[in-house]
């Protein structure tokens, strides 16, 4: 029995109180609008373009700059919260974004709002570490943090699903500005009731702050996070490589430093524990099928399917349903079974999705129902993972733990994009047979990718022509969607084995 190692303190800890679940309430806001925004600005991004008119290097800076400058920033703002005060960040982040954000809505060139989105950045790091730290500090006993932190995770699936609709839904009735201003009436209730219900919690010893750690794990993570980017874009034959390298270099004298610091900004003996690692890596793992199945199964619904986003956001429902029941059912299911069995359980689930996939693509059904098995198996595996994470640090540290969580989130999603989204890519290419008679202009854009293809068959004026390369098109996706997925059950195959081997018996998390 599960329950039967917990430390002590975990279980004669009190109750958290009607107070406590309110707070949770109120620290589900920036969950939600996070978690949304990951998924409306591709939405909004035709509109800009237009409106705006940026270069096609200004086009994807306003995609990229936010995560690389989240990513980059994480560490030190969950480390910061850990000694400031973790409410008082999450504030301060929270009236920086919804700031932000408006005037991000009214930037009148390319460069203003690339620029707005790195500040968005800024004050996101300063988010999401600071509201999964707190629910550590307000949930003292563990079956409680348990369910708090699964209503948490399950809140980053809801955002997903209401990313698509929401996103066309504003894209409809408003100007690409209004998925920035959505921030703002979401944002000014938390500033409202947080003060009231949310407790301010911190590191009680903290150490100095170290401007050459944050400076270290900037360089570290953003070469990381644009080298990826870089990878799938261009292939290995770019600075991609460059970038990893930097990348290391620079992780390396990060690693070293805090080795050397008396009171480091990253305590790296976290990485020492087994259950701490293993579910880091679980983490990282199962975002990135997510992701990738996301990124393929979103354009397959659209581009060959031919449904609408909002209609294809809607498809996706049942899916990201299933993934918040199951990441609040394997509450009592974790009391009675140890991590170790019940992870590779669910992650079972995701694989039998990824196979369904790569069986067929044909049978709108049979995807709704992979997804389905998909969002079971991550569901309940990010809860598990992420209350392990917490568990496993400190009390004090907690902060400093979130921000980890969260940068294997964002590393996660880069990847997925990236890693299984570039394979698909170099597939669909060595795979596309394009019809005979089609211009060479349109058949360089049907290289490039399905979308490209789609949009220049109706330029065309064949239509046989424009039909037999809407087709070619798809079969070549499909092809790709084939490989890719069994890479995706590769990948979570990986999860399960990591988690069998290190999520022992909550032993491994205690906080002594």
């Amino acid at each position: 029995m599960l329950t039967s190692s917990l430390p002590t303190q975990e279980i004669d800890a009190p109750k958290a109180g009607w107070r406590g679940w309110f707070a949770l309430v109120v620290l589900m806001l920036p969950v939600l609008l996070v978690s949304v925004d990951n998924t409306v600005l591709s939405f909004a991004l035709p509109e800009i373009a237009l409106s705006l008119q940026p270069s096609s290097i200004e086009q994807l800076w306003i995609i990229d700059v936010y995560p690389l400058v989240l990513a980059g920033l994480l560490v030190t703002m969950g480390t910061l919260g850990d000694r400031f005060g973790r409410r008082r960040m999450l504030l301060i982040g929270a009236t920086g974004f919804a700031a932000v954000s408006a005037l991000a809505a009214f930037a009148p060139t390319a460069a203003l709002l690339i620029a707005g989105r790195a500040l968005m950045g800024v004050f996101g790091a300063m988010l999401m570490p600071s509201t999964l730290s707190l629910l550590r500090s307000i949930f003292r006993e563990r079956d409680e943090r348990r369910f708090a932190i699964a209503v948490w995770a399950a809140g980053f699936s809801a955002g997903a699903a209401l990313g698509p609709i929401v996103g066309g839904f504003l894209l409809e009735h408003f100007s690409w500005g209004s998925v920035f201003l959505m921030a703002v009436p979401v944002l000014v209730p938390l500033l409202i009731l947080a003060p009231f219900f949310v407790p301010e919690s911190r590191d009680p010893a903290p150490g100095r702050f170290d401007p050459v750690s944050v400076l270290l794990s900037l360089a570290t993570m953003v070469p990381i996070v644009y080298g990826i980017k870089k990878l799938a874009v261009e292939g290995p034959v770019s600075l991609a490589p460059a970038l990893f390298a930097v990348g290391v270099v620079f992780g390396w004298l990060f690693v070293r430093r805090q080795r050397r610091l008396a009171a480091p900004m990253l305590d790296m003996s976290l990485f020492r524990r087994g259950t701490f690692s293993g579910a880091i890596l679980v983490n990282l793992l199962s975002i990135v099928g997510l992701v990738g199945f996301l990124y393929f199964v979103a354009q397959h619904l659209q581009l060959v399917v031919g449904l609408t986003p909002m209609v294809a956001g809607f498809a996706l429902l049942p899916g990201l349903a299933l993934m918040i029941v199951a990441g609040l059912a394997i509450v009592p299911v974790a009391k009675r079974f140890p991590p170790r069995m019940v992870v590779p359980a669910a992650l079972a689930f995701s694989v039998v999705a990824y196979v369904m996939v790569a069986l067929s693509t044909a049978d709108l059904a049979l995807l709704i129902v992979a997804f389905s098995l998909l969002g079971i198996g991550i569901g309940a595996a990010e809860t598990i993972s992420n209350e392990l994470i917490l568990s496993s640090a400190p009390p004090a540290k907690a902060g400093a733990a979130s921000a980890v969580s969260e940068t294997a989130y964002e590393l996660g999603a880069v990847l997925g994009t990236a890693v299984l989204g570039g394979i698909l890519a170099a597939f669909y290419r060595a795979q596309l047979v394009l019809p005979a008679g089609l211009p060479d202009a349109a058949a360089d854009a049907a290289r490039e990718t399905l979308a490209g293809a789609v949009a220049v068959s109706h330029t065309l004026d064949n239509e046989p022509l424009a039909e037999a390369l809407r087709l070619a098109a798809a079969h070549a996706f499909d092809s790709g969607v084939v490989v890719t997925a069994l890479i995706g059950a590769g990948l979570i195959v990986v999860a399960g084995v990591i988690a069998a081997t290190t999520l022992g018996g909550t032993r491994s998390t205690s906080t002594k």
